[in-house]
């Protein structure tokens, strides 16, 4: 349910209709708008109508019910767009694209440093590189963990660039949390709810992305998981699904974009580089995804794609990737949008 508090309602009045939730047995969560608040009650569905007795309470002025089965994450809880601020100065979800640039892997500080100044050269906002890497074969190159947390440090130091990188398992979301900015949630764990409800906890932003074969629905009840734990600053990241289609390593679904723009208020971004697998099919969909309405994108670039531990091929140089940024604001300002 939806409680819709009066225009002008007062502190105390808010403060005891989410009282008299919490005693129904539901939990509050207050969204504040620009001329009214409303709360999200969430919790059992079956005993929701009880929720309709606080329409009698001072200050409100109705009790909606939320139809769709993600309560916060929903337009109808939030009709208007969630703008996350990464670190002072840089919000994704507003006219501002945000562009997240670097290698699949950390593999050294020579290699971190000299990418993080090539990207942020060239216009991108925020440093992406894993640390920790769920690989398909245990057999490939798992990441640098700790230490390649450390270089992503001294990668910011060096460039001014807040980082994103994976965290894989609950145990180590302490650990990721005390070096990253953005705390990415990979393609393979977008259901572990386990580790959903712990960096729903934290204050950190949240970059969620979309399973392989993940429903708009279900990716959504993902996002949910976080927001119910408190946390609201969730960025959903459309990184391609699997189909039966083998010239692509994934299929990148920019119709998410709008359907997504439908469904809820989380800004949305999209990672061309793991969608296509292939360098040279990155900046076409860099610039399609800008003209569908995405927030901002997470592209992959590495000094020497040939010699990367992990995705070379889909890795573009620093040189291309200077060459595409430069083209993308063309696209940028066509979409309204600011680069």
């Amino acid at each position: 349910m939806i409680i819709v508090m009066r225009q002008g309602a007062s502190k105390e009045e808010l403060t005891e209709v989410k009282k008299r939730i919490k005693e129904l047995g539901y939990k509050p969560h207050v969204i504040h708008g620009e001329t009214r608040n409303v709360i999200g009650a969430v919790g059992d569905e079956r005993g929701k109508s009880i929720l309709q007795s606080l329409e009698s309470m001072p200050g409100v002025e109705n009790v909606v019910p939320i139809l769709k089965p993600y309560k916060l994450a929903s337009k109808e809880v939030k009709p208007e767009q969630t703008v996350i601020e990464i670190v002072p100065g840089l919000s994704i979800g507003s006219d501002a694209l945000v562009v997240m640039a670097g290698p699949c892997s950390v593999e050294s500080e020579d290699q971190i440093i000299e990418t993080a100044l090539a990207v942020k050269s060239a216009g991108a906002t925020v440093l992406r590189g894993g640390a920790f890497k769920p690989r398909t074969s245990p057999y490939s190159f798992q990441g640098m963990e700790e230490e390649g947390l450390k270089l992503l440090a001294q990668a910011r130091e060096a460039s001014g660039l807040p980082i994103v990188t994976e965290v894989v398992n609950p145990r180590d979301v302490e650990l990721v949390a005390r070096y990253a900015d953005i705390m990415q949630v990979g393609a393979r764990n977008v259901q572990n709810f386990a580790l959903l409800k712990m960096l729903g906890q934290l204050g950190k932003p949240v970059l969620l992305k979309r399973g392989m074969a993940t429903t708009i629905q279900e990716f959504l009840m993902s996002a949910e998981y976080v927001l119910s734990e408190g946390n609201r600053r969730v960025i959903l990241c459309e990184r391609g699904i699997r189909t039966f289609e083998t010239a692509t390593r994934n299929t990148l679904d920019i119709s998410a974009i709008p359907v997504l723009r439908e469904q809820t208020h989380l800004p949305i971004i999209i990672d061309p580089s793991h969608a296509t697998g292939h360098a040279s099919l990155v900046p076409s969909m860099c610039f399609a995804s800008v003209a569908a309405g995405c927030d901002g994108l997470m592209v992959e670039v590495h000094p020497h794609p040939e010699t990367a531990a992990s995705d070379g091929p889909q890795s573009l140089r620093p040189e291309e990737f200077a060459s595409m940024m430069s083209k993308l604001r063309e696209f940028a300002a066509v979409a309204g949008r600011t680069l």
